[in-house]
């Protein structure tokens, strides 16, 4: 029998367990020793304890970014509203500047103010509540009285303040009057 000089390295392998059955080639597939093998498992578990710290990581500054454009939309979320009500008040205090007895003109001034702030209103979906007529409904109106009417009972009678809705969510209700039955 032929023995090359590998032969007692093999041997000494097989003794101890590290050499697995022979390659399709012919050549022994030698079984990384214990040392290898912890120091491999080592290295995958501080690879997977970065990529696990990276996420982390990863995740916190999501978090904060998310939390930090919350707070700017809440700071912020009035600006363009904000920006249109600067002309109602430069409209406001340009018709107090003139200097001027005519009653007329600053009633007109006041009409166009008017305009204009109805326009931001309607822009921004600030709606009237002004139910005169209606029936008398506690989550658009507060009733501040009852009066004798001809109108049928739980009716509103007059509107003493206008309520405001914004998207169709009650800002204010409206302060109204409303009929009783005569007795």
């Amino acid at each position: 029998m032929e023995q090359n000089e590998n032969t007692p390295q093999i041997e000494q392998q097989a003794a101890t367990g590290s050499v697995e059955p022979a390659a399709a080639n012919g050549t022994p597939e030698v079984m990384p020793s214990l040392e290898e093998m912890l120091k491999e498992a080592e290295r995958k578990g501080q690879e997977h304890y970065d990529a696990w710290m990276y996420a982390k990581a990863e995740g916190e500054n999501i978090r904060r970014r998310a939390v930090e454009d919350v707070s700017k939309a809440h700071k912020f979320a009035v600006e363009r509203f904000s920006n249109e009500m600067l002309a109602v008040k430069d409209s406001l205090e340009a018709g107090l500047a003139v200097k001027t007895e005519n009653i007329e003109s600053f009633k007109s001034g006041m009409e166009l103010t008017l305009k204009q702030l109805s326009s931001v209103f309607e822009k921004f979906n600030i709606s009237e509540i002004n139910p005169v007529g209606e029936k008398l409904d506690p989550h658009k109106h507060q009733a501040i009285s009852m009066v004798e009417s001809d109108q049928p009972a739980n009716t509103v009678v007059s509107v003493m303040q206008k309520g405001y809705a914004l998207n169709d969510r009650v800002l204010r209700p409206a302060l109204v009057l409303v009929a009783k039955a005569k007795e």
